[in-house]
C-alpha cells in the first residue's frame, strides 16, 4: 500500500516537473493559451450561426413548427423553394457576374499602370505610383458615392442632377449610375491597387535576362509580353483575381448604394435585409451566411494550391541585367503620362473634390442655386435634429468612437499577432504551431460580412453580450486583424537569428526583458506594421461591423444612417472628414515606420 502512494507521489512528481518544464518555456505558454482562446472565439459563433439556421425564429412563420424548435425548413426555404429564384439563386448570379467583372477591372487598370510604371519611360512615376493607392486606402464604397455624385441624373433619379450632367447638361442612363456594371466598376477600382502591389513587384524584381534573351532573338515586343511576362506573372495574377473575386462576392457598402434605388441584389446585401430585416427570414439570412462563408474558404483554398503547387515560377536570379524599357516616344511619353495622370487624379482626387462639392450644395443635385456652407457652420437645427457638420455632436462622437475602437482593435490584434508570430517562429516545426497558425490565418478566409453576421447570432443569444457592441466590435475588429499582425510577426521572427535572444538567455535576462530590450527594437518597423495596418483597415470598415455595430456607434455606419434619413449633405461632409483622417493617419504612419503600400514599385 504504501509503495503505491510512493508510486503514485513520484508519477505526480514527474508529471508536475514536466509541465513546468514545458510551460516554462514562453512559446508554449503562448501556443496553449492563443490556441485555446482562439478556438473558442471561432468555434462558438460558427456552432451559433449553424444551430441558428436549424432553429425557428420568434417571427418566422414556418409550417408545422413552433419558435424554438428544430428545422430544416430555411434550407429547404433558401435552396428550393419558390422563393429561391428571387432570394437566392438571381443575387448568386449577380454577385458571381459582378465579382468576375471586378476582377477583370481591377487586373487591366492595376496591371496596366503596373506595367507602364516598371516597364516603360513613363513621366510622373513617383505621383502616379503614390496617388494611386488612395481607392485601396480608402473606405471602400467612397468611389461608390463619388460614382453615385458623379453620374446622378434626371433620367435614373427625377428632381437629382449629378456633376456630370451639370457640367455637360447630358443625363446618364441608368445603366451607368445603378446595377451590375458601375458596382464592378467601382470594386474593381478599388481593388486596382492590389492588382497593381501584386503585379508591379513580380516586374519590377523578375530576371531581365529571361526577356532579353528573347529580344536577342528578333521576336516582336507583343509576343514577348504574352508569352514570356504573362506567364510569369501567372502566381500574381491567380492571387489577385482569387482575393478579388472572394472580397467582390462579400462587399456589402458598394452594392447598397448602387444596387438598392433598382432593387439589384447580391447575397451581401440579400443576407442583410433577411437579418435585420422584419425578423421573419433570419434563419433564412444566416444560411447564405454560411454559404458565403463556405466560398470564401474554397477560393483561398483554391488560391493556396495554385501558388503552392510544384511548378517554379523563378523570376529573379543572380545574374539580372537592367531591362530596356518600352520607348513610348517623345509624343506617346507625355500623352500617355498626361492621360493616365487625368485617370488617376479623377478616382483618387476625384471622390474628395466631390464629397466637399456636395456638402455646399443647398439642396442635394441642386447646382442652380450656388454654393452655402451651412451644413457646415449652421448651430441651429437643419432637419431631422441634425445641426451643420461642425455643431452636430453625433459625426464627432462617432468619429471619436471609431478612433477609439481602431486603437483598441490595433493594439490588441497587434500585440496578439506579435506573440503568435514570436512562438509559432520558435516551435514552427511542432503540429502545436502549425495548428495555432492556422488558426489564426483562418478570419482572413471569412468574409467579412459573414464574420458580422456570426457573431450577432452568437451576441442575440447572450444578453450581455448584446447589450455590449462595441465590445463585440473590439473582439470581432480583432479576429479580422489578427492575421495581418501574426503574419508580419512571424516574417519579422523569422529573419531574427536564434543566436541573439540565446545570448541574452545565458546572461538569465528574463524573456520579458529580452521581448522589450532586444526582439522589438531589431524589427521595430516590421511589429509596428502588424499595428498599424489593423488600425487603418478598422478605420475604413462598414462590412465587418455591419450587424453589431448600431447606426450611430461608428462613423461609417452613421454615413448610412444619414444617407438613408434623407441627408446626403452631412453624409458627403462625414465622408470627407472620415478620408481625410485616414489620409492623414496613413500619412503620419509612413513616415513614422518608413513603410508604404508601393514602395519597391514606382518611382
Amino acid at each position: 500500500m504504501d509503495l503505491n502512494i510512493q508510486s503514485l507521489k513520484q508519477s505526480a512528481k514527474k508529471t508536475c516537473n514536466k509541465g513546468l518544464t514545458f510551460f516554462g518555456v514562453p512559446a508554449n505558454t503562448i501556443l496553449i493559451f492563443f490556441g485555446v482562446l482562439l478556438l473558442v472565439l471561432q468555434l462558438a459563433p460558427l456552432v451559433t450561426v449553424l444551430i441558428d439556421t436549424l432553429t425557428v425564429h420568434l417571427m418566422e412563420n414556418v409550417p408545422n413548427a413552433k419558435y424554438g424548435d428544430m428545422t430544416f425548413y430555411h434550407y429547404y426555404s433558401v435552396f428550393g423553394s419558390k422563393t429561391s429564384w428571387k432570394d437566392f439563386y438571381l443575387p448568386l448570379i449577380n454577385s458571381l457576374a459582378v465579382s468576375v467583372l471586378a476582377c477583370i477591372f481591377a487586373i487591366v487598370f492595376g496591371g496596366t499602370v503596373a506595367y507602364l510604371i516598371t516597364r516603360t519611360n513613363l513621366r510622373f512615376k513617383k505621383f502616379i505610383s503614390t496617388v494611386f493607392i488612395f481607392p485601396y486606402i480608402m473606405p471602400q464604397w467612397t468611389l461608390a458615392l463619388f460614382w453615385k455624385n458623379m453620374f446622378i441624373s434626371t433620367s435614373c433619379s427625377p428632381g437629382y442632377v449629378g456633376e456630370f450632367q451639370a457640367i455637360t447638361g447630358l443625363a446618364s442612363p441608368e445603366w451607368m449610375v445603378y446595377g451590375m456594371f458601375p458596382i464592378a466598376l467601382v470594386l474593381g477600382l478599388h481593388y486596382a491597387p492590389f492588382a497593381y502591389i501584386l503585379i508591379g513587384g513580380i516586374l519590377r524584381n523578375m530576371d531581365a535576362n529571361l526577356e532579353e534573351a528573347a529580344t536577342i532573338l528578333n521576336i516582336p515586343r507583343w509576343k514577348i509580353f504574352t508569352k514570356v511576362t504573362i506567364p510569369i506573372l501567372k502566381p500574381a495574377l491567380l492571387s489577385t483575381i482569387l482575393l478579388v473575386f472572394s472580397s467582390a462576392m462579400s462587399s456589402y457598402p458598394v452594392a447598397v448604394t448602387l444596387g438598392k434605388p433598382i432593387g439589384f441584389e447580391v447575397l451581401a446585401t440579400k443576407m442583410q435585409s433577411m437579418i435585420q430585416g422584419n425578423g421573419t427570414k433570419v434563419g433564412q439570412g444566416n444560411v447564405i451566411s454560411l454559404v458565403l462563408i463556405i466560398i470564401g474558404v474554397l477560393i483561398l483554398l483554391m488560391n493556396t494550391l495554385s501558388t503552392g503547387s510544384r511548378k517554379q515560377y523563378t523570376t529573379v536570379s543572380g545574374k539580372s541585367g537592367q531591362v530596356s524599357k518600352v520607348n513610348l516616344g517623345k509624343v506617346g511619353k507625355w500623352i500617355t503620362s498626361g492621360v493616365l495622370s487625368v485617370i488617376v487624379l479623377f478616382f483618387c482626387i476625384g471622390p474628395m473634390v466631390s464629397f466637399l462639392l456636395e456638402s455646399l450644395l443647398p439642396n442635394s443635385g441642386d447646382y442652380s442655386s450656388g454654393l452655402t456652407t451651412r451644413w457646415w457652420t449652421s448651430k441651429v437645427e437643419l432637419r431631422n435634429g441634425y445641426k451643420g457638420i461642425f455643431y452636430t455632436p453625433q459625426i464627432w462622437e462617432a468619429l471619436g468612437r471609431s478612433v477609439a475602437l481602431s486603437i483598441c482593435c490595433a493594439l490588441i490584434a497587434g500585440t496578439v499577432g506579435l506573440l503568435i508570430g514570436y512562438a509559432v517562429s520558435k516551435k514552427r516545426k511542432s503540429k502545436g504551431a502549425q495548428f495555432v497558425n492556422g488558426l489564426a490565418f483562418l478570419p482572413y478566409l471569412l468574409p467579412s460580412i459573414s464574420l458580422s453576421a456570426v457573431f450577432f447570432s452568437l451576441s442575440t443569444n447572450i444578453k450581455w453580450l448584446y447589450a455590449l457592441p462595441f465590445l463585440v466590435c473590439i473582439i470581432v475588429g480583432v479576429l479580422k486583424y489578427i492575421p495581418f499582425a501574426s503574419r508580419s510577426s512571424l516574417n519579422a521572427m523569422l529573419q531574427l537569428s536564434n543566436e541573439i535572444e540565446e545570448a541574452a538567455m545565458i546572461q538569465n535576462i528574463p524573456w520579458w526583458k529580452r521581448m522589450i530590450r532586444i526582439v522589438f527594437p531589431i524589427q521595430k518597423s516590421s511589429f509596428l506594421s502588424g499595428y498599424l495596418l489593423p488600425f487603418i483597415s478598422c478605420m475604413r470598415e462598414l462590412s465587418l461591423f455591419v450587424f453589431i455595430a448600431p447606426s450611430g456607434l461608428i462613423l461609417t455606419t452613421l454615413m448610412f444612417q444619414l444617407s438613408e434619413t434623407g441627408l446626403p449633405a452631412l453624409e458627403n461632409g462625414a465622408n470627407l472628414i472620415l478620408v481625410v483622417v485616414i489620409l492623414i493617419f496613413n500619412y503620419l504612419i509612413n513616415k513614422v515606420t518608413g513603410a508604404s503600400l508601393d514602395k519597391g514599385i514606382g518611382g
